[in-house]
């Protein structure tokens, strides 16, 4: 029995008959090392220098997605803290060409580009070039209309470029409750793979 310690909460994952035999077998090479995998969560973790057992390497996978999703929300929480300040954001920075990106569609108003951290064989950003008030979907307003409009027809327009017309996906994260980590409201083009419902 592994345990995984989160807050107050503690998750106990079985290993399985065969996979709890190999453990008992196998003690003596393993050794237990803990580690802290964000400031909130904490996790024990079984190593050893056997081959270990499915069980044992879906469970660390399973702690990989627990730290990732940790570090998503100290992020956005980060960014929310600052999502008002009228401060250049990093998409400024890309619209302004003063960091390099590989973009996909461009016009008067919109600009897309590949995520730098994909969730797909297609992951495609589209932000609106001007921010105007529009750091999230939450704070949209009458005067939106017509960019959120052209955003929506951007996302079609890379989802065709990209050869993913058939099947994509359009996220929006709006505010911290939804891991937005960047306050200049944009658009994930997700494509190129099968998705799953819910989206998570």
């Amino acid at each position: 029995m592994v345990f995984l310690f989160s807050g107050r909460m503690i998750f106990s994952v079985g290993l399985g008959a065969s996979a709890s035999k190999s453990m008992a077998a196998m003690t003596s090479s393993f050794s237990i090392m803990r580690y802290t995998a964000s400031t909130t969560t904490r996790a024990v973790r079984v190593l050893g220098t056997a081959k270990p057992s499915a069980s044992i390497v879906n469970f660390r996978r399973s702690l990989c997605r627990i730290s990732a999703t940790n570090n998503e929300e100290a992020t956005a929480k980060a960014a929310a803290a600052n999502a008002d300040s009228g401060a250049p954001t990093i998409f400024d920075k890309i619209i302004a060409k003063e960091i390099p990106s590989t973009i996909v569609y461009e016009d008067e108003k919109v600009l897309a580009f590949r995520d730098v951290n994909p969730q797909a064989p297609v992951h495609v950003l589209v932000i609106p070039k001007l921010r105007d008030g529009l750091t999230q979907l939450g704070k949209a307003e009458v005067r939106h209309e017509q960019i959120l409009g052209q955003l929506l027809y951007a996302a079609r327009l890379v989802a065709e470029k990209e050869g993913v017309l058939d099947g994509f996906r359009v996220v929006i994260n709006s505010g911290p409750d939804a891991c937005q980590s960047v306050y200049h409201l944009h658009l994930h083009v997700l494509g190129g793979r099968q998705m799953k419902w819910p989206p998570g």
